[in-house]
C-alpha cells in the first residue's frame, strides 16, 4: 500500500489516491502515514474529508500529530480541531508542547476551549481526565418520540447514543435507557416509566483504572462520570477504557520484569533512559548472585568430598528461575483480567 501511495503521488495522480483514501478505514490511513516521509505524509492528510481527517487525527501518535500541526495553517487546523471528540482534543493537547497548544486553543470556539481547559484540569489518572462531554442526555417527563427526536438532532456531535441518560432539573443522574428500550417502547411512552434507576457510575477524581475495570466488568459501553454533587459531567467510552488497561498492563509487566516503566515508545526513548530504568534492578540481581556465590564457595569442601553435588547446581537455579517466570506470568495475567 505504501508503494502505491507514493506511486500514485509521484505520478500526481492525486485524484485517483483520494479515491483510494475513501474506500479505506481511518485506523488504516493512520498506519499508512506514520510510514511516510513528512512531506508525502502532509499530502496525504490534505486529501481526506474533514470527518476522515478528524478520525485519523484522533490515530497517530503525538510525534506525527505534532509534526502535521507545525504544517496545517490556521483553518486547517480548525477544521480538524472542530471535528475532533472533547476526549480526543483533551487527550492530543495534553501531549503538545506548551509552545503549541496556545495556537491549538485559539482555533477552538470560546465555549468548547472552557471545556478542554475544565478536563485539563484534572488530575492525569482520574477519570475526568479521559472523559468526554458529547452524550445524549433526557428529560424524565420526555415522551419517546420526543427523545428519538433530540437524538436525531444532536447524535452527529455525541460520541455514543446507544445510551442516554436521564437527568432532573439540577443535571443530577436519575436513570439510564438505551435505545434498544426506546425501540420497544410505544411513542408516547414516558422515559421516567422505562428508564433503569440501578446505575453505575463513578467520580470525577476515581482512578482510570479503577472506573476501566468497571466498565470492563459489566461490558458497559459506556459508563457515567459524576462531580462531587453527583451532576453528570461526562461519560467514559468504551475505547477510552480499553487504551487506559493497555497502558496500565503494560506498565505491570514492566514492573514485573524488574524494568522501570518507559514514558515513551520504546525506539523513542534514548538508551541513557534505558539504561537509568534498568540499572538499579541489574545491580540488584548482580549483587544478590554474589551471595549466591558466597554461599557456594562456603561449601567448597563439601563439593570436593563429592563432585557429584555440582551437577544439581544449575538444575536447582534455572528450575527456581522457571518458577518465578510461571509465578510471575500467573499474577499478570490474572491480574489484567
Amino acid at each position: 500500500m505504501k508503494e502505491e501511495v507514493l506511486n500514485l503521488i509521484k505520478d500526481k495522480k492525486l485524484s485517483d489516491l483520494k479515491k483510494k483514501l475513501e474506500e479505506m478505514n481511518s485506523i488504516d490511513i493512520a498506519s499508512l502515514i506514520e510510514e511516510l516521509d513528512y512531506e508525502y505524509m502532509l499530502i496525504v492528510f490534505r486529501l481526506l474529508s474533514k470527518d476522515a481527517a478528524a478520525d485519523v487525527f484522533s490515530e497517530l501518535s503525538h510525534d506525527t500529530q505534532e509534526d502535521l500541526i507545525k504544517s496545517l495553517n490556521d483553518k486547517e487546523l480548525k477544521d480538524v480541531m472542530n471535528e475532533l471528540y472533547t476526549d480526543d482534543a483533551v487527550d492530543f493537547i495534553s501531549e503538545m508542547p506548551a509552545n503549541m497548544v496556545n495556537r491549538i486553543l485559539k482555533s477552538i470556539p470560546v465555549s468548547e476551549r472552557k471545556i478542554i481547559n475544565e478536563f485539563l484540569s484534572y488530575p492525569e489518572e482520574s477519570a475526568g481526565s479521559i472523559m468526554t462531554n458529547e452524550f445524549i442526555d433526557l428529560k424524565g417527563e420526555s415522551s419517546v418520540k420526543e427523545a428519538f427526536e433530540k437524538i436525531r438532532k444532536e447524535g452527529t456531535d455525541s460520541e455514543t447514543i446507544y445510551t442516554c441518560y436521564v437527568l432532573d432539573n439540577t443535571r443530577k443522574l436519575i436513570g439510564i435507557v438505551s435505545v434498544r428500550e426506546m425501540l420497544l417502547a410505544k411513542p408516547d411512552d414516558k422515559i421516567k416509566d422505562i428508564m433503569r434507576t440501578n446505575i453505575k457510575k463513578a467520580n470525577t477524581l476515581d482512578d482510570r483504572e479503577v472506573v476501566a475495570r468497571r466498565l470492563q466488568k459489566y461490558n458497559f459501553l459506556a459508563l457515567p462520570i459524576v462531580d462531587n454533587e453527583d451532576r453528570l459531567v461526562g461519560i467514559v467510552t468504551f475505547d477510552d477504557a480499553m487504551q487506559v488497561l493497555q497502558e496500565e498492563n503494560t506498565e505491570d509487566f514492566s514492573k514485573m520484569a524488574a524494568v522501570k516503566p518507559l514514558e515513551d515508545k520504546y525506539f523513542e526513548t534514548s538508551v541513557v533512559v534505558h539504561a537509568k530504568n534498568r540499572i538499579v534492578w541489574l545491580i540488584f540481581l548482580m549483587v544478590s548472585a554474589v551471595l549466591t556465590g558466597t554461599v557456594i564457595s562456603h561449601y567448597e569442601d563439601a563439593f570436593a568430598a563429592l563432585p557429584l553435588l555440582v551437577s544439581f547446581i544449575p538444575m536447582l537455579m534455572d528450575t527456581g528461575g522457571n518458577c518465578g517466570a510461571q509465578a510471575s506470568t500467573l499474577i499478570i495475567r490474572r491480574t489484567c483480567n
